[in-house]
């Protein structure tokens, strides 16, 4: 499985790096949920007084947004979601461990982050502009979804999006507690290093596998015409 880029989307200042963790056993550990209660805790007092348009890394993907097209309104980016639900909550709500470890490391980083089944995904992974054909089923919806052009999106080789910006995922990737192989997207904007995404990326690494177990590795995909 290869991962690449279009060099318009990193031309549009759109920062990525990848991770795939195989060989994992998602299942409920309560080592894991003693760590993320006290994480929940730590991050919800480190956040609930955030102005959201004055964090640089945030109000990036806003921008990011603008530049390309995309209405601030119906999209608000991933991480800053789940900061707002955290502090609107108090708690992000459990899924199972693996997506779990992806929500929280997405809200202590601000990056966007998102995991898919790598089993459940055809041939290798593009990150680049719709052009309007392509399939998208989101999860929640029956059946596909109308696909705007020029959204940057991760797509497989059966032309189907896996991710719609970095917001919507899709039912296809779903991990669940049944997934063995997942890769992780890593994505920031032009407030982010490049440095700092394999710095996380490699956090997402260490952490499923000490709780998940499995073998990692950071990909830096290659960049396409």
């Amino acid at each position: 499985m290869k991962f690449f880029v279009q060099q318009s989307v990193l031309d549009a200042g759109v920062k990525i790096v990848f991770a795939c963790v195989e060989g994992i056993q998602n299942t409920y550990s309560e080592e894991w949920m003693e760590y993320r209660n006290q994480k929940i805790k730590e991050l919800y007092n480190q956040y609930q007084d955030l102005n959201c348009k004055e964090d640089a890394i945030l109000e990036g993907f806003n921008l990011l947004h603008d530049h390309t097209g995309v209405k601030r309104r119906k999209n608000i980016p991933a991480s800053e979601n789940l900061i707002k639900l955290l502090i609107k909550r108090g708690d992000i709500g459990f899924i199972n461990t693996a997506v779990d470890i992806y929500n929280l490391i997405s809200i202590e980083s601000k990056l966007a982050l998102g995991a898919h089944d790598m089993d459940r995904t055809d041939g290798n992974v593009t990150l680049r502009f719709t052009k309007g054909d392509e399939l998208f089923v989101p999860l929640g919806k029956e059946g596909g979804q109308p696909v705007k052009e020029h959204e940057y999106s991760y797509i497989d080789d059966s032309n189907e999006v896996l991710c719609r910006l970095e917001i919507r995922q899709v039912l296809k990737t779903l991990v669940d507690e049944h997934s063995k192989n997942i890769w992780y997207i890593v994505q920031g904007n032009g407030a982010t290093e490049q440095s700092y995404l394999v710095d996380v990326a490699n956090q997402i690494i260490q952490t499923t596998t000490k709780y998940c177990g499995g073998i990692g590795k950071v990909i830096i995909p290659e960049s396409v015409e």
